[in-house]
């Protein structure tokens, strides 16, 4: 069985090699991982650290790209490459816990996608008050969408590679964090199987943080609003 692991990466030269060595050394038994690194150009040289800390480990390889960049774009750019069985998405600051992945797909090859997730029974994250203003707000995502999932917003998930093949990638994969309710909404359209697992999302230690709340409040809202609007236009599968 083989995993491809996107992380997406804007200044994690703080981070990023760290994250690497915890993911091969978590990595479970009678599981093949290939680290897919793609760099947002970076003024930090994350791009340059990876290839150079890695260059004898076939299983690690970074991208650079120079336009088009983003979040979502670079997730996308990403799977592209993929060749596993199954496609990870995962952040690169250590907030996702590497640890978690053993579980998440060992359900993996019963369900279609499985989401780390903070609000599920089980599940937290350190800060506080993130934790309580994402809660709230994915119960604003749950109500507008109707879907039972209750961490819409978290980006740890493991997905087969066949169940992400079908989806419209170019109604996804666009805009920062928001690609999330947007991938899962459309694989409940599709009728993919969706758990969740609990996970402990850990604090930012090094590097600063790309999001900012208002900011972020506001697009991902008016994202919310462009997919409920555009949901009754999406043609649905075939039975």
């Amino acid at each position: 069985m083989k995993a491809s692991i996107i992380l997406p990466t804007y200044n994690e030269s703080g981070n990023i090699i760290e994250l690497i060595q915890s993911l091969l050394k978590n990595r479970p038994e009678g599981w093949d991982f290939e680290v897919l690194v793609v760099d947002d150009n970076s003024p930090d040289g994350t791009f340059d650290l990876v290839r150079t800390s890695f260059k004898e480990d076939p299983s690690v390889s970074a991208s650079l790209r120079t336009t088009d960049r983003g979040l979502a774009k670079s997730l996308r750019a990403g799977a592209e490459r993929a060749q596993g069985d199954w496609v990870v998405f995962m952040d690169s600051d250590l907030t996702h816990d590497p640890a978690d992945l053993t579980k998440m797909l060992h359900v993996a090859r019963v369900y279609d996608i499985v989401i780390g997730s903070r609000f599920c029974p089980g599940g937290n994250m350190q800060d506080t008050q993130h934790y309580l203003m994402s809660l709230i707000y994915n119960w604003f995502i749950r109500i507008i969408l109707r879907t039972q999932v209750q961490d819409n917003l978290g980006g740890y998930l493991v997905i087969r590679s066949d169940a992400l093949r079908v989806l419209p990638w170019d109604r996804i994969f666009f805009g920062y964090g928001d690609y999330c309710f947007r991938l899962l909404h459309y694989a409940q359209k599709r009728g993919s199987t969706i758990v969740e697992v609990p996970v402990h999302f850990h604090p930012r230690l090094k590097g600063n943080s790309k999001s900012h709340f208002i900011q972020l409040l506001f697009s991902y809202t008016m994202a919310l609003v462009k997919l409920k609007l555009a949901a009754t236009r999406y043609d649905k599968p075939s039975q």
